[in-house]
């Protein structure tokens, strides 16, 4: 039987992160609330990362990271056009020197 998505609230995430940062065991904590201890890391990163932000919206990435990967994307995508036109360039010079 599949089990259903939980979603946390922030303020709930704040509180297990504020209890371990308090002297519990990450591993008593993640049992105590039935909670993987990777998604607990997660949460750690992204509070660390993100202090005032973290845990706002919906699991959607940050405006800055969002734009940062959109514009990465972009650079991936005009690397591979630019490897593309000058791989056809060469052959097409090389066309031109073979019928003089």
């Amino acid at each position: 039987m599949k089990r259903k998505r939980r979603t946390f609230s922030r303020e709930y995430k704040i509180s297990i992160l504020r209890e371990i940062e308090s002297g519990i065991k990450q591993a008593e904590v993640c049992r105590k609330y039935d909670i993987h201890p990777v998604m607990v890391n997660q949460w750690r990163k992204t509070y660390d990362k993100y202090p005032d932000t973290a845990f706002s919206g919906k699991g959607n990435l940050y405006k800055e990271d969002a734009k940062i990967a959109e514009l990465e994307r972009l650079v991936g995508k005009l690397y591979a056009e630019n490897a593309f036109l000058k791989k056809a360039l060469s052959i097409l010079e090389k066309r031109a020197i073979e019928e003089k």
